[in-house]
């Protein structure tokens, strides 16, 4: 926020933010401000995302009213579902403590935070979901149009601790009518957790890729690629083989990083500017918010921001800013 409001242009990595309304705010600044902005959810730009938008749009496999999405994180790469550290190790020389937690709470230095393993913290990161939803969830939110969900619920948590996400979890949404394209019901995997394989998916095929994948369930078949929508393909392969592809309609790029740096040449508008980015990363972040509320179902009004019928449930909407920190 502070470069934007200095005129500097912006890239920044996924999920954006941290909370709801922060991502708010900086979709809404970089539109009255007029810099260029992108999310490095690098698969926005890469083929196998935009083949995907396309033949979807095409009709290919008609009406979808159903998405499952899943991802193999945490897996080992950062602790979840564990409480924080009781030890008080000394804080190295070369860091910063105070300037790291920037408007986190106060707390002790432990190296269990980082470099890498923050994501899994409530404090800190955002989970799986913050760092591999922003990737895998953008497939069928681009491509399906699937922006403010009325209802959000974590139907399956295993039990999360005061400082950290749960080890696995699955979260439902709910998106109303867009226009002629009907409900869709998109739900979320992570931790182990995968969606039951589709009965006409060969045996000796896996499901997605190694980091995660989507599945679409149309009217008319099924569609189902891995994390940044690579290797799309319509299933079971026999139909593949008999599709058809449509015109390719949308604009191929160098990469997330050629857009970002054209756009600021006067070239065309990045791709996952903030207007893209900001709006999805408000969807991923609302899962996080569901976890705090296992097997209730959280009435979302999007426009304002606010959760009807669980009041106590916007705390998370906006988080509280300790050490003098502002936006």
């Amino acid at each position: 926020m502070t470069a934007m409001k200095k005129g500097k242009h912006v890239y920044c990595q996924k999920p954006l933010t941290h909370d709801i309304w922060e991502a708010r705010q900086l979709r809404l600044a970089a539109k009255k401000l007029g810099v260029v902005t992108q999310m490095g959810n690098q698969g926005h730009a890469m083929e196998g995302n935009k083949l995907v938008y396309e033949w979807i749009n095409a009709g290919a496999i008609g009406d979808i009213t159903e998405v499952h999405c899943w991802t193999d994180r945490p897996g080992g790469r950062w602790p979840q579902g564990i409480d924080v550290p009781q030890e008080t190790p000394s804080v190295p020389r070369a860091l910063n403590w105070d300037l790291w937690l920037g408007p986190a709470k106060d707390r002790p230095y432990h190296p269990i935070y980082l470099p890498f393993r923050w994501r899994g913290f409530w404090d800190f990161g955002s989970g799986a979901l913050g760092d591999m939803g922003c990737h895998i969830m953008d497939t069928p939110v681009w491509a399906l149009d699937l922006h403010n969900p009325v209802v959000i619920e974590a139907v399956m948590n295993t039990p999360y601790k005061q400082d950290t996400f749960p080890v696995a979890s699955m979260i439902r949404y709910e998106f109303p009518k867009r226009g002629s394209k009907p409900p869709v019901e998109m739900t979320w995997y992570d931790g182990g957790l995968m969606p039951f394989r589709p009965k006409e998916l060969e045996q000796s095929r896996m499901m997605g890729d190694s980091g995660g994948g989507v599945l679409f369930m149309g009217k008319k078949g099924t569609i189902m690629c891995g994390t940044y929508g690579d290797n799309p393909r319509l299933v079971p392969e026999t139909a593949m083989k008999k599709f058809k592809r449509p015109p390719k309609t949308l604009k191929r790029t160098q990469g997330i990083y050629h857009e970002w740096v054209d756009g600021i040449l006067g070239g065309d508008k990045p791709s996952s500017n903030f207007d893209v980015s900001g709006p999805l990363t408000e969807v991923v972040l609302l899962g996080n918010v569901a976890m705090r509320y296992p097997n209730q179902r959280l009435y979302y009004d999007a426009p304002n921001m606010k959760v009807t019928n669980v009041e106590e449930a916007n705390q998370y909407i906006k988080r509280h800013y300790y050490g003098g920190w502002v936006l």
